[in-house]
């Protein structure tokens, strides 16, 4: 009767844990929550940088003036809205991470997480490409579309941009880190 009846609230496990596979799990439930974290920070730092850069070019007189910001360039603007879908995501998923450590038995928050931490590694990855490109045509332009290189002109909105594709990217490496870390604590839980 017990068994059954954890059976159907999501729990795998037929009999008490020997302390190290105990161990393992709130291991992996602290591994989960630190790269959590990590990927946070990743996703903040990239909005926050991206959503920051701004410069004005003044052309002859303050009368011609020349801006470079996010918003003007609508990949730039996924970038950022993808960045704070993650960043939104991530933080209401840490006391998910945090339960999970505290009671790490339960699988079925496990494929939870799993399948929206895989949506929000697509996400950011897609997001990351679309202001890659964006900063690529900044840096070197395109000869054959007469398509100059404005890095040389706006330096520091290409070094906020080019920072925040950085900490995107590391975004990226962080939640397929994560990805992969459920997937191998789950695998463990159903051998």
């Amino acid at each position: 009767m017990m068994k059954q009846a954890a059976a159907t609230e999501g729990n795998i496990e037929k009999g008490p844990l020997p302390p190290p596979v105990r161990r393992w799990r709130r291991l992996g439930g602290l591994f989960d929550l630190v790269l959590r974290l990590l990927a946070l920070s990743g996703t903040i730092a990239a909005l926050i940088t991206m959503a920051t850069a701004d410069e004005t070019l003044p052309i002859f007189t303050q009368l011609f003036q020349f801006e470079a910001k996010y918003s003007d360039l609508p990949a730039f603007t996924y970038f950022v809205i993808a960045n704070a879908i993650a960043g939104g995501y991530l933080v209401l998923s840490l006391p998910v991470s945090i339960f999970n450590i505290v009671k790490p038995h339960f699988a079925a928050i496990r494929m939870f997480m799993v399948f929206f931490d895989t949506v929000m590694v697509a996400v950011v990855t897609s997001g990351a490409a679309a202001g890659a490109a964006i900063v690529y045509l900044a840096q070197k332009g395109n000869n054959h579309a007469n398509w100059f290189a404005i890095c040389q002109q706006f330096d520091s909105f290409c070094q906020q941009a080019g920072g925040a594709l950085i900490a995107s990217f590391a975004a990226v490496v962080f939640l397929m880190l994560l990805v992969a870390l459920s997937a191998i604590n789950l695998y463990r839980r159903r051998a």
